[in-house]
């Protein structure tokens, strides 16, 4: 009987820009009306990285295959929610995926923590976030980890023939 390989625990690190094309991908591949507000991407596809979305804004999740190389299997963007110093304590989770082959392996709570923790060392003391009322799944991952329900926008998007609530969450930095 064959040994099967079970892939060691994803690695967390920072973003350089030649994973924009691996991120880019990641992105289209787990495109869902679950929790994406925009159009399905289509050819030619826009760069992942860009002047709003820069490399040091994100956390990869990567995982060492079957052959010994590496892949991305998820990511995280935390940036500060605006650009005024009265809002300089606070960063946002502003997107989360993971490959479907790598779900429910805990690598989006990896994602998550790993968050939280590039968001203090920035100076943060607080996180947030907005995630799709439907999205139950993420929504529990998202309690799991500390984070409680600050705002819902009844009804802010109309998606698959529906209105769906924006969901504001967040939790403290503490030390």
């Amino acid at each position: 009987m064959a040994e099967s390989f079970t892939p060691p625990a994803p690695t967390v690190r920072p973003a350089v820009l030649d994973d924009g094309p691996a991120l880019g991908e990641l992105d289209r591949s787990t495109w869902s009306t679950l929790h994406e507000v925009v159009e399905r991407p289509q050819p030619p596809y826009a760069p992942f990285f860009d002047e709003r979305h820069r490399p040091q804004d994100v956390l990869v999740a990567e995982e060492v295959s079957g052959d010994g190389g590496a892949a991305i299997v998820g990511y995280v963007r935390v940036v500060p929610p605006t650009p005024l110093v009265c809002n300089a304590h606070v960063r946002q989770i502003q997107g989360l995926a993971v490959a479907g082959r790598a779900r429910g392996r805990g690598i989006g709570r990896a994602l998550i923590r790993a968050a939280c923790v590039a968001a203090r060392g920035q100076g943060a003391n607080r996180i947030t976030l907005r995630v799709l009322g439907h999205n139950a799944p993420a929504r529990a991952l998202y309690a799991s980890e500390g984070f409680t329900v600050e705002g819902v926008l009844p009804g802010e998007f109309f998606l698959g023939g529906r209105y769906v609530d924006d969901v504001l969450m967040g939790r403290p930095l503490s030390p």
